[in-house]
């Protein structure tokens, strides 16, 4: 089936809104991954929140208006999607209603209880999403049992697969690290050194994680029925920038960590993306039953409006949510313990 322009158009458009998404919430899962790591108190975990207060709600605008452009522009893709991979949207709405509710409580009462029971709510709704959201795009590059009625058969096990297992495990490391070195460049005080030593940590570790993902991947897409093409220079690129964040950390160059990281997700949403191209969703039991973008899109007049709307908007969007960051850009200072000798800054 040919393909428009104004149909590949908004097949990047909405990976762009994914990379968008992934990119800044993909720190806030990070720092909430972390805090009961390198939170050691209420104070310090009290700190790290405060680090992503100002900014995790307009973040998470993101998936929304992802979700949206999905819907309107490749309705097929947008209810295939979500009624066949339910489960794993479910379970991320929950985790990230129990974050947002969770960010809003816990300062309401004072009890230690109160807050350290809010704080496992954050560390699970940071932790679940960061895994999930990997699983799901991974099941769509997999393929998933998807019949010519549009069903999917064999169950759970359909979806459970050790790829997309793998691709969940591989969300979650990058954004952990994401997170770390975000944390490096917000906190000062004498929690800068254990957030460094955690981000020298994680950093090794994550892009062995990555590695492994990346292998499969290319296997994955040379193997039949898949047809689309990923430049190497792209997966390698991101696995070398994960690479390099242990490198940078040593140096304390903090802020090109933090491109790195960054452009690392950016490189590996474009490789999910360009995996698929030109599908929306493999179908695990025929390459032919797979959906494509062109008959998952809606009508030319409809992408066309979008276009416009979207070419007024988004700008605005995007100027709002920089002046968001430059206003909240210092660091925050974290007091000195009242007992013992503080950790050095490293």
């Amino acid at each position: 089936m040919h393909l428009s322009a104004e149909q590949l158009l908004w097949f990047i458009l909405v990976g762009v809104l994914w990379a968008g998404y992934f990119f800044l919430e993909g720190f806030d899962f990070g720092v909430g991954i972390l805090l009961p790591f390198i939170g050691r108190n209420d104070q310090e975990r009290r700190t790290l929140i405060n680090c992503i207060g100002p900014v995790w709600d307009g973040n998470e605008v993101w998936v929304l208006v992802a979700i949206g452009a999905t819907f309107a522009a490749f309705p097929l893709w947008y209810s295939e999607m979500l009624s066949n991979l339910y489960l794993l949207f479910f379970l991320v709405i929950v985790a990230l209603i129990l974050r947002g509710v969770a960010f809003e409580w816990r300062g309401k009462r004072e009890s230690a209880r109160w807050r350290r029971n809010f704080d496992r709510a954050i560390f699970i709704g940071s932790l679940l999403p960061a895994f999930l959201w990997g699983m799901l795009f991974g099941d769509l590059i997999r393929g998933i049992p998807l019949t010519a009625s549009g069903t999917v058969t064999g169950g759970i096990a359909g979806i459970v697969t050790p790829y997309a297992l793998l691709s969940g495990l591989a969300t979650l490391a990058v954004f952990t690290l994401h997170g770390s070195v975000f944390l490096s460049l917000k906190v000062g005080g004498y929690l800068r050194g254990r957030v460094n030593a955690y981000v020298r940590r994680i950093a090794p570790v994550s892009a062995l994680v990555l590695f492994a993902y990346l292998a499969v991947t290319y296997l994955i897409a040379r193997s039949d029925g898949h047809s689309g093409d990923v430049p190497g220079m792209i997966p390698v690129a991101a696995l070398v920038l994960v690479v390099a964040v242990t490198w940078l950390s040593r140096e304390r160059l903090f802020g090109w960590a933090f491109v790195a990281t960054g452009a690392a997700i950016l490189a590996l949403t474009a490789t999910v993306f360009m995996t698929l191209y030109p599908d929306t969703i493999m179908s695990s039991v025929s390459p032919s039953l797979s959906l494509s973008i062109a008959a998952a899109a809606s009508q030319p007049y409809t992408l066309n409006v979008m276009t416009i709307v979207a070419a007024i908007f988004t700008p605005l969007v995007l100027a709002y949510q920089a002046w968001t960051y430059w206003i909240f850009r210092k660091r925050i200072e974290v007091p000195r313990p009242s007992g013992g000798e503080p950790e050095q800054v490293r």
